[in-house]
């Protein structure tokens, strides 16, 4: 089941969220989707605990990951210097490496 839901801070998530819920045995999955930058995360909860309290908890992670994406510059820096190849090594690898 999926729905949009309107988030707290307008200014990360102008447009929203969009929240699906997936029952998995004893525990619920719940997803949020930001519509603007595609960014999805998910977390795990006790259904007991209420749909309004996981609905929170999935829209703080999606404003501090959609934050961190866009507005904090350390973030920013740190993805363009993970994203250089590594080289090949150069010795024969042990029997540990097979």
């Amino acid at each position: 089941m999926s729905r949009p839901v309107a988030p707290n801070n307008r200014t990360v998530l102008p447009q929203g969220a969009l929240i699906e819920f997936v029952v998995q045995g004893a525990y619920v999955k719940v997803s949020a989707v930001d519509p603007v930058t595609y960014i999805e995360v998910s977390i795990v909860g006790d259904p007991a605990v209420g749909e309004k309290a996981l609905i929170q908890q999935a829209i703080r992670k999606l404003e501090r990951i959609v934050y961190k994406r866009k507005y904090d510059k350390e973030t920013l820096g740190r993805e363009a210097d993970r994203a250089v190849p590594r080289g090949r090594r150069q010795d024969f690898p042990s029997g540990w490496d097979l």
